[in-house]
């Protein structure tokens, strides 16, 4: 019986022992892939057109193939000097290829630092605490650090340059893992207009249109279309008419924090307390201005604090105030977007052709033109 006890200890043994060395070999990957979201969001019926390429009334077929490089050529580059990725009408293989390559870049980043703040890091024009203000480094935003000292960092983010206090900036080895966590992969629009259509295909709803420069997440490619984030919804748009690359969110300029003459104290109040929570994260169904908000959620919270009462859906928001002109917004006015005829985004105007919003899990609370897709209406609830 001992020797039979015995034996079964070392099968036992060998058996545990096995099993680690089985788990021990699968490797494990280091990130999900960007496209595992959980997404959702208001649905309605929408408008279409014909062709994916829009200019104003026309519609055009052709895109240029001189200003753009096939993937291939950049997979074949020993570096890139710059975050685009570009990819061209070439194959599904080659779209997928660039694709990769994007999530992979450096980002355009020599000396990476990243800002290790529970909101905003000031920049300022000299290396001292009294310095004049230049900026904003929002949270987990890029710059290139250029010099540091013991106690100040010379850094660019953006357009902005100056100085921010070293403690709270990430450098080294602990800021390529944090950018490696942070990294949108972005569709940069190449044409006049593109269509964003519900499904990958010229039959299926256009849901908007998003003008040329503008920028949107991408979930994946698939094919010669490119699956994006458009706010909180998984949309498409043609490869064709997009520029791929890997990108991490910058600095604010001061300019962008300026209003216009004739705009109260309690707009450019709002304005500036919406700003503080930039870098913040989205959360859908969320209200919380510090550890998530939806679109909404984020509005309805900034408005309460100046005693503003709106109601929690971006569809029953819209219905408030008095409607009016986008091109009438002022700073504090409310921007609604749409998918098809059915309101499903709301953005706070802040002035400069610019809103602050909630946008997506992935990029959190941030500015955008007001532009970036076609607005649907604007609304005032400030009466001043």
């Amino acid at each position: 019986m001992k020797r039979r006890k015995t034996l079964l200890i070392i099968t036992g043994a060998a058996l545990l022992l096995a099993s680690f060395v089985v788990q021990a070999s699968i490797p494990v990957p280091d990130l999900l892939p960007i496209g595992q979201l959980k997404l959702d969001r208001d649905t309605a019926e929408d408008a279409s057109q014909e062709e994916e390429q829009v200019s104003g009334n026309s519609v055009e077929e052709s895109g240029t193939e001189n200003d753009v490089e096939t993937a291939q050529d950049v997979l074949n580059e020993d570096a890139i000097g710059s975050s685009a990725i570009l990819i061209s009408d070439k194959t599904a293989e080659d779209y997928e290829l660039a694709y990769e390559r994007a999530k992979n870049a450096n980002w355009g980043y020599t000396n990476l630092g990243i800002a290790d703040v529970s909101d905003n890091l000031n920049i300022r024009a000299i290396a001292a605490e009294d310095g004049r203000l230049v900026g904003k480094l929002p949270r987990n935003a890029a710059c290139e650090v250029i010099d540091t000292d013991d106690t100040w960092a010379h850094i660019k983010s953006g357009s902005v340059e100056g100085y921010v206090s070293l403690e709270y900036l990430l450098t080294g080895v602990p800021a390529k893992y944090k950018a490696e966590e942070l990294a949108v992969t972005v569709a940069k629009v190449t044409t006049d207009g593109l269509n964003v259509r519900a499904e990958a295909n010229t039959d299926s709803e256009v849901i908007t249109l998003v003008a040329q420069g503008e920028e949107l997440e991408v979930a994946a490619v698939e094919g010669d279309w490119v699956k994006v984030l458009l706010d909180d919804d998984e949309v498409y748009v043609a490869a064709e008419y997009v520029e791929v690359s890997a990108e991490l969110s910058t600095a604010v300029t001061m300019t962008e924090l300026l209003y216009g003459q004739g705009v109260s104290d309690v707009r450019v109040d709002i304005c500036q307390y919406a700003k503080e929570f930039i870098g913040n994260p989205y959360v859908w169904g969320g209200t919380s201005l510090t550890k998530g908000a939806d679109c909404s959620g984020f509005v309805m919270k900034v408005f309460q604090k100046y005693g503003v009462k709106l109601p929690r859906t971006s569809r029953t928001q819209a219905n408030c105030g008095t409607t009016i002109k986008v091109s009438e917004a002022k700073p504090g006015d409310l921007i609604f977007y749409a998918k098809g005829k059915t309101i499903n985004h709301v953005a706070i105007y802040i002035g400069n052709g610019q809103v602050v919003h909630a946008s997506s899990p992935k990029t959190g609370i941030k500015i955008s033109n007001v532009s970036y897709r076609t607005p649907f209406k604007a609304v005032r609830v400030l009466y001043d």
